[in-house]
Parts: C-alpha cells; structure tokens; sequence
C-alpha cells in the first residue's frame, strides 16, 4: 500500500468514526437511518427512488420502503416526474428540512464541547483540513473545485 493510499483510507476511516461517534453522543429525535436518507435526499433531489437506491447500495424495492416511512413522517414528498410519468422524484418537505436541521444541531452539540478545547492553531487546522475534504470531494465527484475562502466558521 502506498503512503497515498494509506492516507485516503486514514482521511475515509477519521471522516467516518467522526461521524459515528457525534451520532452516538448526540440526542436524535430522528432516527440515524432516517437521519442519512434525510441527508441523501437532500444532497441529490429531486430524486428517482432508483438513484437514491443505487447512491445508497440498495434495492428499489428497500428504497421505496425507506422513502414511504420519510413520507409518513411528513418529511419528503413525491412530485411526478416531467421526464417520465410513470416516475416520481422525491424531495424533502420543509419537515424533512427542519428535522435534518434538529438531527446536524444535535451532533454538532455533541461535538461542541471537544472544539471548546481547542486553540486557534488546532481550529485553523481544522478549517484548512475541512477546505481540502471539501476539495477532494469537488474532484472525486466532478465538480470544480470552490476556490478558496476567507475563514469564518470558527474564528467568527
């Protein structure tokens, strides 16, 4: 293994136990599973039931399921879809937004008192750290990169 791929697995296992653990410290109200298909949703609507099946590895059918119990909750809608009638395509309701919003307060809450620990060197790191993630997923998903920005999510 290379020191590049070493670090590209270093970068995905911290991004992910991060993640894990401010979901495991934080009070939800809304459950993680729905909380991570609340997150897809948003981060690809509108959506076929078959693209946020197939960007979370899932079945249609699974998929389907998991979006009725959004729609129950109230948190995402189906419209139909213009290409296709016989599709729909699923977009979070203002619910599914404010319920999202509650589930990202919680686990930044979580996490907020380890940051209050933190100097600024060790913030700034974080923020140039945070800069180049955003960068790298820029490039692995296609996209052109943001150029770079003057700080404010933590020295504000």
């Amino acid at each position: 293994m290379t020191d590049r791929d070493e670090l590209g697995n270093s970068v995905l296992r911290s991004a992910a136990r991060l993640t894990r653990w401010a979901s495991r410290n934080a009070s939800l109200d809304v459950p993680m599973a729905q909380t991570r298909l609340l997150a897809l949703v948003e981060e690809l609507e509108p959506a076929r039931i078959s693209t946020l099946a197939a960007a979370d590895h899932t079945s249609q059918p699974t998929m389907s399921t998991q979006v009725q119990r959004l729609e129950a909750e109230g948190w995402a809608v189906r419209v139909a879809d213009p290409a296709d009638a016989r599709a729909s395509l699923v977009s979070l309701s203002a619910a599914g937004r404010a319920a999202l919003g509650r589930a990202r307060r919680a686990r930044l809450e979580a996490l907020s008192p380890a940051f209050d620990q933190l100097d600024a060197a060790a913030l700034a790191r974080l923020e140039a750290a945070v800069a180049a993630l955003d960068d790298l997923l820029a490039r692995a998903s296609g996209t052109e990169p943001d150029p770079p920005a003057t700080s404010t999510h933590l020295t504000h």
